[in-house]
């Protein structure tokens, strides 16, 4: 049963702090990621500060984009690199420099990729866009089969993430993907971030 990975919007404002609790009290999430691009460390720092205690309070991992030196200094259950993110030495200088939090790994639609940093000691890998998204301009267009291979023949967990939202997650769910990562289907819910995961959750069950 794949499971609900959420992503910050690339902006937050003041009240994020509230929108993060009320997704996170509208079901089960297993993951929360801070990805801010283009803003300071300082203000990094600070969004950790307040938002690491409202995902804790619900016992929800919170993963940090980009940084591995801040996660493990601000106290993050984890961190999640891209490619061009990677310090040097790849993942293996990574997985050395995260220590014990959880690495994540964007794959985008390489099974090179993916395969290599799982031998490395990634905890899961990330594959995407699957579909067409405005939160970022995807530079691949994953096709689900690799989410059915990759679910067959590796017990690495692989997270699934571009454009997904209520109306098409059920191929992914059916392919074995591990989580499904959303921005836009919560954030950008009618109703409030809490209806957006309420949603997500009865689509993908």
């Amino acid at each position: 049963m794949s499971q609900l990975y959420l992503i910050s919007p690339p902006a937050i404002g003041g009240d994020f702090p509230d929108l993060l609790a009320a997704a996170l009290d509208g079901g089960a999430v297993s993951a929360f990621q801070l990805r801010l691009k283009d803003v300071d460390e300082a203000a990094v720092c600070r969004a950790v500060e307040v938002l690491l205690p409202v995902t804790q309070a619900r016992d929800v991992a919170f993963l940090l984009n980009d940084r591995v030196d801040l996660a493990v200094r601000l106290g993050c259950d984890g961190v999640h690199l891209g490619q061009e993110d990677l310090p040097q030495g790849g993942v293996a200088r990574a997985r050395a420099m995260a220590g014990g939090l959880s690495l994540g790994v964007t794959c985008h639609d390489s099974r090179h990729l993916a395969m290599e940093a799982a031998e490395l000691g990634a905890d899961y890998v990330a594959f995407g866009a699957f579909f067409p998204t405005a939160t970022k301009a995807a530079r691949t267009r994953a096709p689900i089969e690799i989410v059915e291979w990759w679910s067959s023949v590796m017990e690495v967990p692989c997270v699934a993430i571009g454009g997904i939202v209520p109306a098409n997650c059920g191929a992914l769910v059916s392919a074995g993907a591990d989580f499904l990562a959303v921005v836009g289907a919560v954030w950008a819910h009618e109703a409030g971030p809490g209806a957006g995961v309420a949603a997500m959750l009865r689509a993908m069950a």
